[in-house]
């Protein structure tokens, strides 16, 4: 306090006391004079962020009245000194670039991906425009049905559209000169790409003359493909390659944008699918197998088209009511292709986000924390800069000087850590959206490191200005390394308390979906994994079709009984089956359940009820032993449920409790093609969680290889380990038809592990966030006391002298520490309660208010607290009373 800013009240009363004799102004005008100056340094805190932004904006202003030499001189002088002192300070100046760099790396890395995929729009000429069109059967419980060819010519008459085109995706085989490869293919409407506003790299897209039945087939090749399995062959357009028994030209390459809604190999028109392009299948409403992209007209909004949509549902749902019963309860919606693509992956990076947030704020306290801790030593350095006539503004451009000197590093390794951890992030993303692909640093993610480097200087500066001396003359004679103002003490508390709150907030984020991630792997997925290897397998139907005369169901049929004949000859095969797919395929797992809507002899649905639905999967008779599944009542399926004989199923439980809950569904009949075709129920199986851990297991029916022909996977169960057989099998199948590809290969125990890697990567990174947190909360905490220890020396060894025990020193210094993690705790407790609803659900069998995680967090919390406070009270409790007096 300086003394033009001393109190009127002050100044009258030391005259007062100079007027009575010394003995009346002892103890009484000390004990006064003490009481006046608590008064001024409470006033002095009541208008100290005003002061701080006053001293702010004289500093702003006067920038302006400055010289642009001058501020460069005044600028070299504040960076020289400032490298001095840090130099000087080596230890302070390590440990805080560490811990900025690793909050600013943290929430630049997060931010990079933020940006890139929920915040960039998207790499669409027209990505602002785009809509997904979706029909649904809520009565049904089918969430996304398909369109048919008419549903799809109904819906482009919509006014709110000016173009609305379609996609259905299809697996392939695509022979080229010396390879057979397994294509992901995208069937899609000759304006698909115009629509999108993607213009290819090479060649051009599809015209309408591409899409005219009995056109020439022309296929265009996705980047990833044309990279990987062309090797970029800058020549590719005009190769051919037969596919579906036609020979098929490159017309173009695609270039690197995000393919929804799935990632493709290739495309093709509508008139090259073999049954896209069948007059019977366009003529069938019922028929429905495709997606629909919308491109808005100008000025029409999504509301807007909603309400159209439901308007032309409602008018077809009278207009045809077998293709849409009143029970169904159908109608059409849309929604921005933006927000589709990123639908899944939103809430799991927001929480990372908030969490990397929570980590830069304590990062920051425990910075200025040490900051306010080097002020104190240097607390008499900035009185006699004071002294020499350097205003408050003056030492604090200083003071953010220094700021940028810690900041600015800090940021540049905070960006060196987020470029290196792209990868990882980018890798987790993929699962949950195709925009991963566009993930990288560009000059936001660099400007927001920056940003947050200035942020934190000024911050810095601000709170050393601010818990800095003002008395020039009272503070010459008090600064010592040994003193530090009431309002820096209060403010290392304050950033203790704030330290411990923020990261309890994330340890506790972490610890719930750490304990969901527990939860999931103990799931039993209803079968055993260990030892099993599936692949998909693509035959050259068409081919095989044409030489033999053949249907393709008799085609596959005949295919998959010397497929296993052959397979179970090679050694160390346990047992053998096909399949229409595998528990935890990867691409199951992405794409979700197929609902087939079913008929059940003699069930009656209610009012308000979804009709019967389940999924359905076509197996050989080993398919439940080789993978492990339990038959509960009735038989498996056998070698006998042939063609020609009687047309039986097996159910799984979930089916059965749900359509014959307290009753044996053993010969009971139930259509699964929800027709008259009735079908014997021989069997119970246990449920298996074919589409995700986190998932209820589906109601599921598996009819008989032999009645029901579908593409075929194989799964072998080996005696040994899984891949070693991979080899053998492959060359078992090529044996029987050399011109099958394969694609897919999994074991099942990675197919499970991978099903999990999603939740299992936002644990570990939560939990990475969390132990970083809890160690800078922690380190704060000691080194806060460790400060507190060494400028209450004399105090400690005063209450020595007068008697006071060790223990008792002990208690006090621990009480300190342990008394502002009590009060972050409290505090922490609250903002998670607030907060962790915000990710509830992520969460598989744990409660978002779980006490269990609320205490554990807490308790280790404490004993790191515990353990981190002893060291300075050990130190405290060694203090020699006589030295600490003399040192004074």
């Amino acid at each position: 306090m300086s003394p033009q800013t001393t109190s009127f009240a002050e100044r009258a009363f030391r005259i007062l006391l100079r007027l009575f004799p010394a003995d009346f102004r002892g103890d009484y005008g000390r004990e006064m004079e003490q009481v006046f100056r608590e008064q001024q340094k409470e006033a002095n805190r009541a208008r100290g962020s005003a002061g701080v932004m006053r001293v702010w904006w004289e500093t702003l202003t006067g920038i302006f009245r400055t010289a642009p030499s001058e501020h460069l001189s005044m600028l070299r002088q504040d960076i020289t000194y400032g490298v001095r002192m840090l130099r000087k300070n080596p230890i302070y100046a390590l440990l805080a670039i560490f811990t900025l760099t690793l909050g600013i790396g943290a929430n630049t890395a997060i931010f990079s991906v933020i940006r890139s995929v929920l915040l960039r729009p998207l790499p669409y000429r027209n990505g602002s425009q785009l809509v997904v069109v979706q029909q649904s059967a809520p009565g049904m419980n089918f969430q996304n049905v398909p369109f048919s060819v008419s549903e799809l010519n109904d819906y482009r008459a919509a006014s709110s559209f000016s173009d609305l085109v379609e996609y259905h995706g299809m697996n392939f085989i695509l022979f080229g000169k010396d390879n057979a490869d397994r294509v992901k293919t995208g069937v899609v409407s000759a304006r698909y790409f115009d629509v999108f506003g993607v213009t290819p790299i090479l060649g051009r897209t599809f015209v309408h003359a591409d899409e005219e039945m009995g056109a020439p087939p022309v296929l265009l090749l996705s980047y990833e493909y044309w990279q990987q399995n062309q090797h970029g062959d800058p020549n590719i357009v005009g190769k051919t390659f037969t596919m579906n028994d036609k020979i098929h030209t490159v017309i173009g390459v695609l270039p690197p944008v995000p393919q929804y809604p799935d990632e493709n190999d290739v495309y093709m028109p509508v008139s090259a699918c073999p049954f896209r392009s069948k007059p019977t299948f366009i003529a069938d409403r019922d028929s429905r197998m495709m997606s629909a992209f919308a491109l808005l007209k100008p000025g029409v909004t999504v509301v807007q088209a909603n309400a159209e949509l439901k308007t032309i549902a409602s008018r077809l749902e009278k207009a045809y009511p077998k293709s849409y019963p009143l029970e169904a309860r159908y109608i059409a919606t849309d929604a921005a292709l933006q927000k589709q693509l990123t639908r899944t992956a939103s809430p799991t990076l927001m929480l990372l986000f908030v969490a990397a947030a929570f980590v830069l704020l304590i990062a920051c306290a425990n910075v200025a924390n040490l900051t306010l801790a080097r002020m104190a030593r240097r607390e008499r350095e900035l009185v006699l800069r004071s002294a020499l006539g350097a205003g408050r503004s003056r030492v604090l451009r200083q003071l953010v000087t220094e700021g940028l000197l810690i900041a600015l590093p800090s940021a540049l390794l905070g960006l060196a850590f987020a470029g290196g951890s792209l990868k990882l992030l980018t890798q987790f993303t993929s699962r949950m959206t195709p925009r991963a692909r566009e993930i990288r640093m560009d000059i936001w993610v660099l400007a927001f490191a920056i940003a947050a480097a200035i942020v934190t200087s000024i911050v810095f500066g601000s709170l050393a200005a601010f818990c800095s001396r003002e008395n020039v003359a009272t503070d010459l004679k008090e600064s010592t390394n040994q003193s530090t103002s009431s309002a820096g003490r209060r403010m290392h508390g304050a950033l203790i308390v704030a330290q411990v709150a923020f990261s309890f907030i994330v340890l506790v984020g972490a610890g719930l979906t750490l304990r969901s991630f527990y939860q999931l792997s103990q799931v039993d997925p209803g079968f055993r994994p260990e030892r099993v290897l599936a692949m998909n397998l693509s035959l050259n139907w068409q081919r095989t079709v044409d030489k033999t005369g053949a249907d393709r169901q008799t085609v596959r049929l005949i295919y998959s009984r010397r497929l296993l004949s052959r397979l179970e000859q090679l050694p160390g095969m346990v047992s053998v089956a096909v399949a229409s797919g595998f528990p935890l395929a990867p691409d199951s797992v992405k794409s979700g359940p197929n609902q087939n809507s079913i008929k059940i002899d003699g069930y009656t649905t209610r009012a308000g009820e979804t009709v019967p639905n389940s999924t359905f999967r076509a197996v050989s008779p080993a398919f439940f032993s080789t993978l492990g599944i339990p038959l509960i009542r009735g038989r498996y399926l056998s070698e006998s449920d042939t063609d020609k004989a009687a047309p039986v199923v097996v159910i799984n439980q979930a089916l059965a409790d749900k359509y014959w809950p307290n009753l044996d569904p053993i010969g009971r009949k139930l259509a699964v093609n929800n027709d008259d075709h009735w079908e014997t129920i021989v069997g119970v199986v246990g449920n298996v969680r074919d589409f995700g851990i986190e998932h209820a297991p589906e109601r599921t029916v598996f009819g008989p290889m032999e009645q029901f022909a579908f593409p075929v996977t194989v799964m072998v169960r080996t005696s040994g380990a899984p891949n070693l057989a991979e080899a053998a099998v492959r060359q078992a199948i090529r044996d029987v038809d050399p011109e099958t590809a394969i694609s897919g290969v999994i074991s099942l125990t990675d197919a499970r592990r991978e099903s999990l890697a999603s939740p299992r990567v936002t644990a570990e990174l939560l939990v990475t966030f969390g132990a970083l947190a809890l160690v800078i909360a922690v380190a704060g905490v000691g080194g806060v006391l460790a400060l507190a220890v060494s400028q209450r020396v004399r105090e400690i060894g005063i209450r020595m002298a007068l008697g006071a025990e060790r223990t008792k020193i002990l208690r006090m210094v621990m009480g300190e520490g342990l008394g502002m993690v009590a009060i972050g705790l409290v505090l922490g407790c609250a903002g998670a309660l607030a907060l962790t609803r915000l990710f509830e659900s992520l969460l598989f069998g744990v409660p978002p208010r779980d006490p269990f995680t609320y205490v554990g967090v807490a308790v280790v919390f404490l004993l790191a607290a515990i353990a981190a406070s002893y060291v300075p009270a050990r130190r405290a409790m060694a203090i020699d009373p006589i030295q600490a007096l003399r040192s004074e």
